[in-house]
């Protein structure tokens, strides 16, 4: 008994098999058939290759949703160097949330040379060729973000030899927070002084031919420290043509959550726009000459997760592959046969022509004469 369901059981899987064998002698091969199975593996190869090649690669996912955050502070990270000396200007934030200025104790003011050495030259000039690509192609911003901490840092290089020059401007660099809302860092001449109904600045101590507000933005950031992230203002160098010149610079920051399989991090994106001109009160072009810095807040926050195929996907998409070329390539091979056969089987009929045979009685016959084996020979 346990025999004949032994059989049975073998007889139902075999019914079952979707895999025939079909037996070696019933198989014939080709040079056709040898062609197209060479292609098809080469196809295969290549692709494949192709595929892992992709399944290595990761990418950027961005997720957006409402940002309930307002009661942490906002870091801003500043290095920013004025071709002016640290007595004669002064750099605060007004937050339009208070009239009082928010505390800038975390700023250092530092004199340097205004010009670059060779190697920091170096440095902005390559940073001011990533602004302009990031500015054409917004994809390189996801590579950016993937070698976060990976890359070398952005900062300028240290100095090799300053004896011989004299510190002609002020590097104001360090952070500082403010509360999360709009505001306005700025910097001026003079020192700033807070009083209840505002702010203002000891400007009437310098003379207007002192004013020179030519700068350099080696660095603004919002939010943590991240090495490695280049910033839409890093690099940033620009000329004042007139004493009395105000550059503005309107700033939207966006809160963003960054999860890469190298950091996690909170930080800030933002987007800027440019504006400068000559303060010239009988033209009617008035303000304060300085550079000003006017942010605002998103009320959206962007998650920015880098993700990988799945290893099941990949294994379908290669058997997909696989799967396809073979059976396209069969297809076309099959195709192809049936199209040459009848190409040839039209070719051969066309080359037997009807022959005239006299037959005794004065006829002529047009039939194909037989072949014997008298004509062959």
């Amino acid at each position: 008994m346990r025999r004949l369901n032994r059989k049975k059981t073998l007889n139902l899987m075999k019914e079952l098999d979707a895999f025939p064998k079909v037996p070696e002698s019933y198989v014939e091969t080709s040079a056709s058939g040898g062609t197209v199975s060479l292609i098809a593996f080469t196809t295969i190869a290549f692709l494949t290759i192709m595929e892992f090649m992709v399944y290595q690669d990761t990418w950027m996912k961005y997720e957006y949703e409402v940002d309930k955050d307002f009661t942490s502070k906002l870091r801003i990270n500043i290095d920013i160097t004025v071709a002016m000396r640290c007595q004669y200007v002064g750099a605060d934030v007004l937050d339009l949330a208070e009239t009082m200025v928010a505390s800038a104790d975390g700023l250092i003011y530092e004199p340097v040379p205004f010009e670059l050495t060779p190697q920091q030259k170096e440095l902005q000039r390559m940073l001011q060729i990533i602004q302009s690509r990031l500015q054409e192609e917004h994809s390189l911003q996801d590579v950016i973000f993937k070698s976060a901490f990976k890359s070398a840092s952005t900062a300028l290089p240290p100095r090799e030899d300053n004896s011989l020059q004299s510190p002609d401007a002020c590097r104001i660099h360090g952070h500082l927070y403010v509360n999360k809302v709009a505001g306005n860092f700025h910097i001026t001449v003079g020192k700033a002084i807070p009083h209840p109904r505002g702010h203002a600045h000891l400007a009437a101590l310098v003379s207007h031919e002192s004013y020179n507000f030519s700068h350099r933005i080696d660095h603004l950031s919002f939010g943590e420290l991240i090495p490695g992230i280049i910033n839409p203002l890093d690099g940033t160098e620009k000329i004042a043509s007139d004493h009395n010149q105000m550059f503005q610079y309107f700033i939207t920051v966006v809160p963003t959550k960054l999860h890469t399989y190298k950091i996690s991090a909170e930080t800030h994106q933002f987007s800027v726009t440019e504006r400068e001109r000559v303060i010239n009160h009988a033209a009617g072009s008035h303000g304060v000459s300085g550079i000003f810095m006017k942010y605002d807040i998103s009320s959206l926050m962007v998650t920015v997760t880098e993700e990988h195929m799945p290893f099941w996907q990949f294994l379908v998409r290669l058997c997909g592959i696989i799967g396809g070329i073979f059976s396209t390539t069969g297809i076309l091979h099959g195709f192809g046969r049936f199209v040459a056969e009848i190409i040839f089987c039209r070719f051969r009929l066309g080359s037997y022509r009807s022959t005239s045979v006299p037959l005794p009685d004065g006829h002529t016959s047009n039939h194909l004469p037989l072949i014997t084996d008298n004509n062959t020979h």
